[in-house]
C-alpha cells in the first residue's frame, strides 16, 4: 500500500490536476453479485443496499461538482470466474470509476487478479469473507466491509462451546470460501477442546446428496455444521441429513444464513444456529429504517455491508476531489477511520460537506465500519437462531 501511495502522490505532481475544467458529472460504481447462483436469494437486497447509497449522494448534489451516481449492474453467479471476469472486463469497458463487490471468493480473486489489478481498478467487496483474500497480492486495490472467515470460526466455536457442543461433523462447499471456513472453523474448534469427527467436501449444484450426507452420518457428532450457500448444496446437504434422520441440527455460518433456508427446509429447522456478519450499532438501526421505507430487507445478509461499500467509494473519491481509481484509492482508509466526525447511514451528504471543506470523518455507516490490516473490516457478528421458521437474532459479538 505504502509503494502504491507514493506512486499515487508522484503522479499527481506530474499529471497536475486529473479534472481540469471540471469534474464529471456522473460517476459509474460496478455492482458485481451472484444475481444467479447459489446465493441468488441474497442479491437483490445486496444490490439494494449499494443504490441507496448512491441515490442518497446523488440527491444531496454535494458529491464533486453535484455529479450525478448512476449503478451498472453485472452478475458473477457467485462461483463462476469465467463469467465474472467477462463482466468485470465488462464493466471497466463501461467506464466505472469503482466496483462493488465481487460477492464470493473465489469469483472475487479471479476479477481481483484478472481485471482490477490489470486495469488499475479499486475493488470493494461486501460480502468476500476467505482469510486467503487478506494475503493475497493486489497492489493496494482491494477492500472489504466483512470480516475475514478467520474471525468467524473464532466466533463460531465460542457459539458451539456455550451450548455444550462437543463434537462436530463438518462439510464444506468446494472452493475458496468454503475451504477458508472450514480450515477456521476447525482449527478454532479444536483450539477449545471440541472434537472434529470429519471434514469433507461437497459439490454445489448436485441433485443427490446421499453419499455426502453417508460419509458425515458414518463419523457422527453432535451436530453438522455445513459451511456452504443456501440456495444449493448447503440446501441439499440439509434436507439429505434430515430424510436420513443423520442429524437434527445445524451449524450455520454466513453463506447459509438467509430467509430462503428455513423457508424451503421448513419446521425441521427449527433450534439449528450459527452467526454472520452484523453489526448491533446506531448506523445498523438507521440503515434498517432506510431500507425498510424504499421496500427492501436492510438486515439481509450482506445488504448493510453493501451500502457501506458504495458509501467508501464516493466519500474517498470526494476527499481525493477525484474519481481516478489511481488518486482516490489511498484516501479510503481514511474517510472509513478516526479520526473525525462520526457518519451514519443517512448522513452522507453531511459527509461529503465536511470532506469538501478539508474536514475529517470517520464513516461509521451501516455496520460500524473500521477498516484494519490490509484493509478489511474489523467486524462484529450477529448470532442467529431459527426458531417457528425465522432465523432470529439472539445477540451480537
Amino acid at each position: 500500500m505504502k509503494k502504491l501511495l507514493m506512486a499515487t502522490a508522484a503522479a499527481a505532481l506530474t499529471a497536475g490536476t486529473a479534472f481540469a475544467g471540471g469534474h464529471a458529472k456522473e460517476v459509474k460504481l460496478g455492482v458485481l453479485f451472484g444475481f444467479t447462483g447459489p446465493i441468488e436469494s441474497l442479491a437483490p437486497a445486496m444490490g439494494a443496499g449499494a443504490e441507496l447509497a448512491m441515490e442518497e449522494v446523488t440527491k444531496s448534489g454535494k458529491l464533486l461538482d453535484s455529479a450525478t451516481v448512476t449503478p451498472v449492474r453485472a452478475d458473477t453467479g457467485c462461483i463462476d470466474n469465467g463469467l465474472a471476469v467477462a463482466n468485470g472486463e465488462k464493466l471497466v469497458a463501461e467506464g466505472v470509476n469503482g466496483i462493488i463487490g465481487g460477492d464470493c471468493s473465489g469469483v472475487t480473486g479471479a476479477i481481483l487478479q484478472n481485471v482490477a489489478i490489470p486495469n488499475g481498478m479499486v475493488m470493494i467487496s461486501p460480502s468476500a469473507t476467505s482469510p486467503g483474500l487478506s494475503s493475497m497480492e493486489d497492489n493496494g486495490l482491494f477492500f472489504r466491509t466483512s470480516p475475514s472467515d478467520a474471525r468467524e470460526g473464532q466466533v463460531m466455536a465460542e457459539i458451539l462451546k456455550e451450548r455444550g457442543i462437543n463434537s462436530i461433523a463438518l462439510t464444506y462447499t468446494n472452493n475458496d470460501y468454503g475451504k477458508g471456513l472450514a480450515d477456521a472453523i476447525k482449527t478454532s474448534f479444536e483450539e477449545v477442546g471440541g472434537e472434529v469427527t470429519i471434514v469433507t467436501a461437497h459439490e454445489d449444484g448436485k441433485g443427490d446428496y446421499s453419499a455426502e450426507v453417508g460419509a458425515l452420518a458414518s463419523a457422527g457428532g453432535d451436530i453438522l455444521v455445513v459451511a456452504g450457500y443456501l440456495d444449493q448444496g448447503g440446501l441439499g446437504i440439509i434436507q439429505g441429513a434430515l430424510d436420513s434422520g443423520a442429524f437434527e441440527t445445524f451449524g450455520l455460518p454466513g453463506g447459509m444464513i438467509g430467509d430462503t433456508l428455513p423457508q424451503n427446509v421448513g419446521p425441521d429447522l427449527d433450534g439449528s444456529f450459527g452467526q454472520i456478519a452484523g453489526s448491533d450499532s446506531k448506523g445498523a438501526e438507521i440503515f434498517a429504517e432506510m431500507a425498510k421505507e424504499r421496500g427492501f430487507d436492510g438486515t439481509s445478509a450482506y445488504a448493510s455491508e453493501s451500502y457501506d461499500a458504495a458509501a467508501l467509494f464516493l466519500l474517498a473519491m470526494q476527499a481525493a476531489n477525484s474519481t481516478n481509481p489511481a488518486d482516490y484509492v489511498g484516501k479510503i482508509l481514511d474517510v472509513a477511520n478516526a479520526p473525525g466526525e462520526p457518519i451514519n447511514p443517512g448522513e452522507l451528504g453531511k459527509a461529503l460537506e465536511i470532506l469538501a471543506a478539508g474536514g475529517e470523518i470517520d464513516y461509521q455507516g451501516a455496520t460500524g465500519v473500521e477498516l484494519i490490516g490490509p484493509g478489511e473490516s474489523a467486524g462484529s457478528y450477529r448470532e442467529i437462531e431459527v426458531k417457528d421458521g425465522k432465523n432470529e437474532t439472539l445477540r451480537f459479538r
